[in-house]
């Protein structure tokens, strides 16, 4: 997969002679997003031309009504991370700007879509709206394009058990009320974040915990509730089980929100390693303790309920990783 715009190629290679295109913002990459993409490929072979995805970033909200942006599921980092492991072959990273936001759908078709991605045939959801007040929908693309030659395919939306189309909203709602297994189920795997491993004060490693302290650079990134969870952490060494805490210290008065991941049978120096941590399982609120004895004798209980529900995440008959997870405190 190459990527034009930030951090990309400036523009798509000449041997590109037209594309098979779909516009949106991705966020998230959930299920819906990935039938879109598998369509988009399978049309684009079909027809021998290039398969682009053209997103956005900053996401648009944060131009058109900052207040009501949502937190990302997905940095623009970690979206290029999930698209690189589809069979897409471009993708087209464009600015959104109060410029951008302001021009007509019209416009954007040409200036963009025909003229600098060669598009001849896109492929949107069947929600989908673009340009100005969102005025590219269906209707519009149609009449453009029989105007100007291009073909217009509207993909179906994926459906929940519920009868819900799957989307970005459903998947920050679950994560919002802390239901991991129902966001990947959304997601089509766990939902996760992306850091740097920096140093901290060390005081897991005293407790007999030692961790990893993750840093995550966009403040933007969307987080589900404080508490400690069952992780996968992926790096530079491999995949490791763990347990994780994300919020405060309250046993030693400490309040600020970190993401604290303690890694099973792992050694060694982790700083400066890129990580992806997998949130699991939910076990359980963040609490403070009498001392550090009793927060020693719990974090025990959590390495067990941890390991239990990693290993039912495995299990042949849990395919989606849903798995009810009594509370570590008992």
């Amino acid at each position: 997969m190459r990527v034009v715009g930030v951090g990309g190629e400036a523009e798509l290679s000449g041997d590109v002679a037209s594309t098979v295109v779909t516009v949106g913002t991705f966020d998230g990459v959930h299920c819906g997003h990935r039938d879109v993409v598998s369509r988009l490929v399978s049309h684009a072979r079909a027809s021998g031309r290039a398969s682009l995805l053209v997103t956005f970033d900053p996401h648009p909200l944060e131009v058109i009504n900052p207040a009501a942006a949502p937190g990302l599921l997905t940095t623009r980092e970690e979206k290029l991370a999930v698209l690189a492991r589809t069979a897409l072959e471009w993708v087209a990273i464009v600015p959104f700007t109060s410029e951008l936001a302001q021009l007509a759908a019209a416009d954007f078709v040409d200036s963009i879509l025909l003229s600098r991605f060669r598009m001849a045939e896109l492929l949107i959801g069947h929600d989908h709206g673009f340009g100005r007040g969102r005025e590219g929908d269906i209707t519009l693309l149609r009449t453009l394009g029989a105007s100007r030659g291009f073909d217009v395919d509207v993909v179906s939306p994926v459906m929940t058990g519920d009868g819900d189309p799957v989307s970005s909203t459903l998947v920050r709602r679950a994560l919002a009320a802390g239901e991991l297994a129902r966001a990947r189920s959304l997601l089509g795997s766990a939902y996760s974040v992306r850091g740097t491993v920096v140093a901290g004060d060390a005081r897991g490693r005293l407790l007999g915990f030692p961790t990893l302290n993750v840093d995550v650079p966009d403040a933007r990134k969307l987080l589900p509730p404080d508490g400690v969870y069952a992780v996968q952490v992926d790096g530079s060494r491999g995949r490791f089980d763990g347990m994780m805490n994300l919020g405060g210290r309250p046993t030693f008065g400490d309040e600020r929100r970190r993401i604290e991941a303690h890694l099973f049978d792992a050694e060694g120096d982790f700083y400066g390693d890129r990580v992806d941590v997998a949130f699991v399982a939910r076990l359980r609120d963040t609490m403070r303790f009498p001392g550090p004895d009793a927060l020693v004798e719990q974090l025990r209980r959590d390495a067990d309920a941890a390991r239990r529900a990693l290993t039912a995440l495995g299990e042949s008959d849990n395919l989606n990783g849903s798995t009810h997870i009594s509370p570590s405190t008992s």
